[in-house]
């Protein structure tokens, strides 16, 4: 496991120093565009009074929790983060890669693709209200609910009966799963300066070099030599003890913060059902349920119609359609009109820079997800590999973005500069790999080039993350960061879900008549069953004319979604062109003892 080393003492700043040494604040700087305090109808109950400033009660306390605690305890709080990223990514390693065994087990290999564009869309859409909880009740707070929900996923996916249950349990977990790393990007902006954002961001990202060969390798002992039952269960037990660390020296220092008297929160006069009037309207409840059914009942028939015997002129795929667009031009009129607080912060989202950073988040998982779903399969299938071997080729992504993000972390430090690393080195090399993809994933084309372009993608994802992450944080207030990062992650989710629909709709829609047309007459017959399994798939000896067939079908399939990739990705260039030249030493939207 890499070491962590805590920075040089002239790393730190407090919050005194940096406003001394800011010149300019971009926030109200012309150039960047103003941004009004944010208008809320909040109740005392959830502000908090810290010096002169009036804030939502969890933005207050992180500011407490910054301006007591001493550097051994922003070290200690940072080698917990990384402790908790270790060991989510490498349960996550084991999950990912057992998904796919999962789902045959109820000969439904392909509903992988459904199951990603449900969790996708309902895991980024509550982000928002998680960010609203982070400002309101606070960060550790919120990331305990997050950690229990992906407890409860973890162990539903464990003890599931039914696909459908495991489907349920899928969008627990990713709630939670996706919660706890946004609470805890949300943390690292609220401690670390805007000039080592980037580097802090990239530093929570490298446990996933570690994990990246451990767990296929797990993930392959789980399935031969025990269930893959207990390789979900036994994260229900292991990723809580990891939590403690962080969760202790955040918890303790904000103890101490409250104990000196640095938040004075007001108390409220409202009535339990006052309260619950409150919340209802303030978590704007009506606008996340219309978005998120809006998305879903759109999204799922591209990947179910093939499930239907009249296929897309099925009643069911057509009423999904109809309900699912009313439910997105319902949710546009209701935010408009009637919605007493949105749920998205519009009035923070139309910066340009914002919005180009959001467009290409969510342009990039579209363009990912269109091939991902499958791809572990794929490795598998057409060529020849192991669970653990396809695990580490899948995950020459993580290693390589997560590596090369450490190198753009360091660059952006110095050049205080990110928009042109993104324009022209991140964006063309990602739509070249996922261009020369097309070519290289004919049938018996050598793994060596299927692995460069690979490589080639994960150092662009190194590059595009952080800076579309960088984009939205240093155009906005300190107050309004885990908004926009909601937002951003939400874009991102839609994006995924949107990508996964497509894999979904190519893979359903050709693969079986792929297959029925290349196999051989003795088993065409069986092609259904085959298109259903993986373990099926697998199950045809190497070079065999029935295993022949099926890796050309794959091959077919496959290449139409890289070119659907490939297509999105070229939108990339205008959304990060519309960026400002942002000048990071200029920006300063923290308080306190930060990295």
């Amino acid at each position: 496991m890499p070491a962590f080393t805590p920075p040089a003492a002239g790393t730190l700043t407090t919050g005194l120093q940096a406003e001394k040494s800011a010149a300019v604040d971009p926030v109200s700087n012309a150039e960047i565009g103003a941004q009004q305090d944010e208008k809320s109808d909040d109740s005392g109950s959830d502000k908090a009074v810290i010096g002169d400033s009036e804030l939502q009660h969890g933005v207050a306390k992180i500011e407490a929790l910054a301006s007591v605690w001493s550097k051994r305890d922003l070290y200690i709080a940072y080698i917990g983060i990384f402790l908790i990223f270790f060991m989510n990514s490498l349960q996550q390693q084991v999950t990912g890669n057992l998904t796919a065994y999962v789902t045959s087990a109820f000969a439904m290999h392909s509903l992988v693709s459904t199951i990603a564009i449900v969790s996708n869309i309902v895991g980024g859409v509550f982000k928002l209200p998680i960010a609203k909880l982070c400002d309101i009740w606070g960060r550790p707070e919120v990331f305990v609910i997050m950690l229990i929900l992906t407890i409860i996923g973890l162990a539903m996916m464990a003890s599931c009966k039914t696909v459908s249950v495991y489907a349920g349990a899928q969008v627990f977990y990713w709630v939670g799963f996706n919660g706890m790393s946004y609470v805890l990007n949300v943390f690292m902006a609220d401690t670390s300066s805007i000039k080592n954002r980037a580097l802090v961001f990239a530093f929570s990202t490298t446990p996933y070099i570690g994990t990246t060969f451990a767990g296929p390798a797990l993930a392959q002992d789980f399935y031969q030599h025990s269930t893959w039952r207990w390789g979900h269960g036994v994260w229900t037990i292991i990723v809580p003890f990891f939590c403690l660390p962080f969760l202790t020296v955040v918890f303790r220092n904000q103890s101490k913060a409250k104990e000196a008297g640095l938040i004075k929160r007001e108390k409220s006069n409202r009535t339990l059902a006052e309260n619950i009037s409150y919340y209802f309207w303030e978590f704007d409840v009506v606008g996340l349920a219309l978005l998120s059914a809006g998305f879903v009942l759109v999204l799922l028939p591209m990947a179910l119609a093939n499930y239907q015997r009249n296929t897309w002129r099925s009643g069911t795929i057509i009423a999904m359609f109809v309900v699912g667009g009313l439910c997105l031009i319902c949710f546009a009129i209701y935010e408009k009109f009637y919605s007493r607080k949105c749920f998205i912060p519009f009035e923070l989202i139309l910066d340009r820079t914002i919005l180009g950073a959001c467009a290409l988040s969510a342009t990039i998982f579209i363009s990912f997800y269109c091939w991902d779903a499958y791809y572990s399969s794929y490795v598998q299938v057409v060529h020849n590999q192991s669970i653990e071997n396809a695990g580490y080729i899948y995950n020459i992504y993580s290693i390589g973005s997560c590596f090369f993000a450490v190198i753009v972390g360091v660059i952006i430090k110095y050049t205080r500069r990110f928009k042109y690393i993104t324009l022209c080195f991140g964006v063309p090399l990602y739509v070249l790999a996922t261009g020369l993809m097309i070519h290289f994933r004919m049938s018996h084309v050598s793994i060596g080039y299927v692995v460069m372009c690979q490589i080639f993608i994960a150092f662009a994802g190194g590059v595009l993350v952080i800076a579309e992450q960088l984009a939205v944080m240093s155009t906005t207030k300190h107050q309004n960061v885990a908004a926009v990062l909601a937002v951003l992650g939400l874009c991102s989710s839609i994006g995924g879900g949107i990508g996964s629909a497509i894999s979904g709709a190519i893979w359903t829609s050709t693969l079986p008549e792929e297959l029925r047309k290349r196999l051989p007459d003795n088993i065409k017959s069986q092609y259904y069953e085959i298109y259903s399994s993986l373990p099926v798939q697998l199950s045809y000896a190497w070079g065999s004319r029935e295993r022949e067939a099926i890796i050309s079908a794959y091959a077919a399939t496959q290449r139409l979604m890289v070119i659907a990739a490939t297509v999105v990705m070229a939108f990339s260039f205008i959304w990060v062109g519309v960026w400002r030249n942002i000048k990071l030493e200029q920006v300063k939207n923290t308080k306190g003892l930060v990295f």
